[in-house]
């Protein structure tokens, strides 16, 4: 049975999507089945694996409203082991019309327990909100990857994450876990960016990943060529950044089913 993963934090820019295509390209390369679920209605997540988000007919918008199955709105993610359902443009509007429903929080769930066992990862990237969409993908997931950008005021917002996630674990999902938080645009000659490092291990100590993120101009190109960076550029840093987080959420996990 696959593990689902939702990688979301409500701030923007902290590299949400790059992760979420990233890691799931990583696991890809790693030989694991993956899907890759877009549930931002930016559809970044889409267009950053060459599709233009106005080309599917089908995605997850469909899936939360229950007019597609995940088998017909998953397409095929162009890079090796790795699907994608994407987001349809009218996924903006799913907030407004999931309100009224009953069970409104539990669509994505009973969509993907048909396809749940097809995959070894299923990763949801977020929106950039607390909304409907977000809660949705939080119910439907095992554990939740929360990225911080190591700037500033990384840590703005997260309390209300970490509030959003427990109410969560109380009313919807009880199994739901925090898989780590992810340190990412770090770079190691600012001293702000080793100061967050130091503040976020000190705060959540073995929450966090071992691996962390740096800032790479590789990186930051790949999304506008529509290819991962494994595919982009393999020998980057970046690239290698998210094969160590992808060897990293695999030993994790290879612990926990010991």
């Amino acid at each position: 049975m696959g593990k689902i993963i939702a990688v979301a934090n409500q701030k923007g820019g902290v590299g949400k999507t790059t992760t979420a295509v990233n890691l799931a390209s990583a696991l890809g390369v790693l030989e694991q089945r993956v899907l890759l679920i877009d549930a931002d209605p930016q559809a970044n997540a889409t267009s950053a694996l060459g599709y233009d988000p106005s080309e599917p007919k089908t995605g997850t918008y469909h899936v939360l409203e229950h007019t597609a199955t995940p088998a017909e709105a998953i397409m095929d993610g162009r890079n090796p082991n790795l699907m994608l359902m994407p987001a349809h443009l009218d996924l903006v509007a799913a907030e407004l019309e999931l309100v009224d429903k009953p069970r409104r929080e539990y669509m994505l769930q009973s969509a993907l327990a048909e396809v749940k066992g097809d995959y070894d990862y299923i990763i949801i990237d977020c929106a950039p909100s607390l909304g409907l969409v977000t809660l949705n993908a939080l119910t439907a997931a095992d554990s939740v990857i929360i990225p911080i950008q190591c700037e500033y005021f990384a840590l703005e917002g997260l309390g209300k994450l970490l509030n959003t996630v427990r109410s969560v674990q109380n009313l919807q999902n009880p199994e739901l876990q925090i898989e780590g938080m992810l340190l990412t645009m770090y770079d190691s000659r600012l001293r702000l960016s080793n100061q967050v490092v130091d503040e976020v291990r000190q705060h959540f100590q073995q929450l966090v990943f071992d691996t962390v993120i740096s800032r790479n101009v590789r990186l930051s190109e790949a999304p506008s060529f529509g290819e991962p960076i494994m595919v982009y550029d393999a020998a980057s840093t970046g690239a290698e950044n998210y094969l160590n987080l992808a060897r990293e959420l695999l030993a994790r996990n290879a612990q926990v089913g010991a």
